[in-house]
């Protein structure tokens, strides 16, 4: 998905969980063949499988993988009015959430599928969120497993690390950081 990626709908949804109705990516479908849609309570099963496959191996490399607490974790935090699911070709390809926390957005379960990874959909639903939380001038905060290949999209969007340990690395991104190209 590079740079022909481009709304066809500048819907948003105006119930959830996000104070700010343009920050949601609910709603919004995309040229290249994906949408976004309200998650349900009905999701969270296949959103907590999702999670234990996408975050295994980073979480085994950690010596931290925990098949139960893989799946607690997001089973204690699932919001669907803050979560939107990522559908491609009609089937589920990921999930990601928004969560408003004092003057900042928390991106939290960012999950794609092994299947769809490596292929610009990351990128691009990353692009969408980002150009919503730029228009409002919202900084965006996330936290990446230490040595995690999604750590540098991240950072070809304009994130950098505030705070890390041996484990999380706490990143943000302030309203306008430049999305960087690929060396």
């Amino acid at each position: 998905m590079g740079a022909g990626v481009t709304e066809e709908s500048g819907r948003a949804d105006a119930e959830g969980g996000i104070p700010d109705p343009s920050l949601s990516l609910r709603g919004v479908t995309h040229a290249a063949g994906w949408t976004l849609r309200p998650a349900v309570a009905a999701d969270l099963e296949a959103l907590v499988e999702l999670r234990a496959v996408v975050m295994r191996p980073d979480l085994e490399r950690l010596g931290r993988y925990d098949e139960h607490r893989v799946r607690q974790r997001l089973r204690d935090r699932f919001a669907p009015g803050e979560t939107s699911v990522v559908m491609a070709g009609g089937a589920l390809a990921g999930c990601v959430a928004v969560r408003p926390a004092g003057d900042r957005q928390w991106l939290e379960h960012f999950y794609l599928a092994p299947s769809h990874q490596g292929r610009g959909l990351g990128s691009a639903v990353l692009r969408t969120l980002l150009a919503r939380t730029d228009a409002r001038g919202v900084t965006v905060a996330l936290n990446v497993l230490q040595g995690s290949a999604a750590r540098r999209l991240y950072e070809r969007h304009g994130f950098v690390t505030e705070t890390e340990d041996p484990v999380d690395v706490l990143m943000v991104r302030e309203p306008g950081a430049g999305v960087r190209t690929r060396p």
